[in-house]
């Protein structure tokens, strides 16, 4: 497979790696000491911004050890904190804390019949999502407080690739217009964008207006298979243990006995 790898000035280069070659390469661990850290900030901004918490995010790894079937739709689904450094061991510079609040299951349909998922993001003030769209999802990206974020869209090409030429169609609370290519959305606190199917986004936060804590409304998520990275990239990172975990994350939970 021919990857174009995509910089975030738009530019791009050609190489003929392999997604499992690039990401094998490039997968690098997080330390459990940064994940906690990054998941005490995640929740401490979600109380400084009045985002209240499901009971199920105040677990610790022991108490999940008790836990019974009856939080299978917390396991099954994904519920719970998440974190991303895409492998590249930058979290700092690349990367996000998140948390799923609701989910269905796409694969489970009968037990889990919700249509929709809901999130909340964590971006620091120089920190960067990376390019990506999704096959199956479209989703709301919301400012709930803080700074400002800046999302650049691209329309993608029928071979997946990213389109640097087509004017992209935008839509943010209630308005739908026209941006070149490659243009960043600026949301500001309360302020939201719509992504639609295919549509190659990415985003950091507008330089000295401070972390900004974004909400997520979308189709069910599935992280394991819903996310075309440009260039690839790893989702869920390798964790080296040097101190407890304070919470689990969302794939770590034990099964129910």
């Amino acid at each position: 497979m021919t990857v174009r790898c995509v910089t975030r000035d738009g530019k791009a280069s050609t190489t003929n790696e392999t997604f499992d070659n690039v990401t094998k390469e490039r997968m690098k661990t997080m330390k459990r000491s940064e994940v906690n850290k990054a998941l005490k900030e995640l929740e401490a901004m979600c109380k400084k911004h009045c985002c209240y918490l499901p009971p199920f995010c105040n677990f610790t790894p022991e108490e999940w050890k008790t836990k019974g079937h009856e939080y299978d739709e917390v396991r099954d689904c994904m519920l719970g904190w998440d974190i991303t450094d895409y492998g590249l061991g930058r979290f700092d510079e690349v990367g996000f804390s998140l948390i799923t609040i609701r989910n269905g299951n796409r694969s489970m349909q009968d037990k889990y019949p919700k249509v929709y998922a809901e999130k909340l993001l964590f971006l620091k003030e120089g920190q960067y999502s990376l390019n990506h769209f999704h096959w199956f999802k479209t989703e709301d990206i919301i400012n709930r407080g803080g700074g400002n974020v800046l999302i650049r869209v691209y329309n993608s090409l029928p071979d997946e690739e990213i389109d640097y030429v087509s004017d992209v169609t935008v839509h943010t609370d209630g308005r739908t217009y026209t941006v070149p290519a490659g243009t960043q959305i600026r949301l500001t606190p309360g302020e939201s964008i719509f992504i639609q199917q295919r549509m190659y986004h990415d985003f950091e936060v507008e330089p000295g207006t401070g972390d900004v804590l974004l909400g997520e409304v979308s189709q069910c998520n599935d992280d394991n298979t819903d996310n075309r990275f440009n260039p690839p990239a790893g989702r869920f990172p390798a964790i080296e243990e040097d101190e407890p975990a304070y919470r689990l994350l969302c794939n770590e939970y034990p099964a129910a006995e």
